[in-house]
């Protein structure tokens, strides 16, 4: 696939979704793109060489013995994300970050920003859901799409398995067709002009 991204505005802003140690539980279905986390963490470093601002997102699952509960360990961020410095952290109990515990709209659009690059957990859950309000809104949506992962999941209707992989390329579609632009990790790093080589990219 062809980068339709050459560069990146100066303050385009980095959403961290749910990057949270939960999803590591080994009760839930299979995944795809083990290399989902790597990715996210050349993101996040890139933002952070080159001054960018990141939000944080975490979900607080309302579901008792939910590993997204704030009562249960994998509510934490995954080390690399709770190390980050970032420019806002959004709590949120939904499924898109714009509506979380902080107006994110208001904070973006107060600070002139109009480009956002969403990566995080899960694919076709929160980071398609705060794509698509954030493509409604008016932002400039880019969708770093190898820096998110999603689950398997049942069809209700048929009872037939719907592979994670599935979920993705139709979140990818769907995205593509009038919310953003689908972008690989790689070339989103390359667009921020950081210098840096990409060694957690093979």
């Amino acid at each position: 696939m062809t980068s339709n991204l050459t560069a990146l505005d100066p303050d385009a802003t980095l959403v961290v979704i749910d990057v949270q140690q939960g999803f590591r539980d080994p009760s839930r279905p299979p995944r795809d793109n083990p290399d989902a986390l790597a990715h996210i963490a050349v993101l996040t470093d890139a933002w952070v060489r080159t001054g960018r601002p990141v939000v944080r997102v975490r979900h607080s699952s309302r579901t008792a013995g939910s590993t997204l509960h704030p009562t249960h360990p994998g509510y934490a961020f995954e080390p690399f994300v709770a190390a980050l410095e970032p420019a806002l952290d959004v709590l949120k109990e939904v499924h898109s970050a714009f509506g979380g515990d902080v107006d994110l709209h208001a904070w973006l659009t107060g600070r002139g920003v109009r480009q956002v690059v969403v990566c995080g957990i899960q694919t076709n859950l929160c980071c398609e859901t705060t794509s698509r309000v954030a493509g409604d809104l008016g932002y400039d949506v880019v969708f770093a799409h190898d820096a998110t992962h999603t689950f398997d999941q049942t069809d209700p209707v048929t009872g037939e398995l719907v592979p994670a992989a599935l979920l993705s390329q139709v979140t990818r579609s769907t995205l593509a067709n009038g919310f953003g632009r689908v972008v690989a990790t790689a070339d989103v790093v390359a667009a921020t002009g950081a210098q840096e080589p990409l060694t957690a990219l093979g």
